[in-house]
C-alpha cells in the first residue's frame, strides 16, 4: 500500500471513493462469524468487494476495505466449506447427539452425552479421543 493519497483528476475535482468495499468487509465478517450459513454472505463479500474495485479503478477513484473484504470473504468460504463438510461426514453422531442431548436432564447425563460424542467421533475419524472437541459447554 502506497502512504500517497490519489492525484486529483484534471477538472480539478477530488478522486471518487467507492464504499462498496466496506459493505463488502462487513458481508465477509458476518459470513465468518455464521459458518456454515455464512457462506452466502461470504461469496456476497467478495462480490461486493471485486464490485467495488473495478468501479474506483474505471473512475480513477479508490476503494477501501475492497482488497480486505475478499480475503475475508475467501476465508470465510473456506471455513464454511469445512464445516458443511464436518457436518455430512458426522451427521450420524451429531443427531445421536443431539437426541441424547434433548433427554439429558442433569449434568451427568449431560456429561454422558458428550462422552458418547467424543467416542463416536474418535472412533469414526481415528483421533484420539481427547483431541475431539466438545459440543456441549462443558469441557
Amino acid at each position: 500500500m502506497t502512504e500517497q493519497s490519489p492525484q486529483p483528476h484534471a477538472d480539478g475535482q477530488p478522486p471518487t471513493v467507492e464504499k462498496g468495499g466496506l459493505w463488502g468487509v462487513f458481508l465477509s465478517a458476518a459470513g465468518l462469524m455464521l459458518p456454515p450459513f455464512g457462506v452466502l454472505l461470504s461469496l456476497l463479500g467478495i462480490h461486493q468487494g471485486r464490485k467495488a474495485r473495478r468501479a474506483a479503478r474505471a473512475n480513477s477513484g479508490h476503494a477501501p476495505g475492497a482488497v480486505l473484504s475478499m480475503v475475508l470473504g475467501w476465508i470465510g468460504v473456506v471455513f464454511s466449506v469445512a464445516a458443511i463438510a464436518g457436518y455430512i461426514v458426522f451427521w450420524d453422531e451429531y443427531t445421536a447427539y443431539q437426541e441424547c442431548s434433548a433427554r439429558a436432564l442433569t449434568v451427568s447425563t449431560q456429561e454422558q452425552c458428550d462422552d458418547a460424542w467424543k467416542a463416536a467421533v474418535s472412533e469414526r475419524a481415528g483421533i484420539p479421543k481427547e483431541d475431539v472437541p466438545s459440543l456441549g459447554g462443558s469441557a
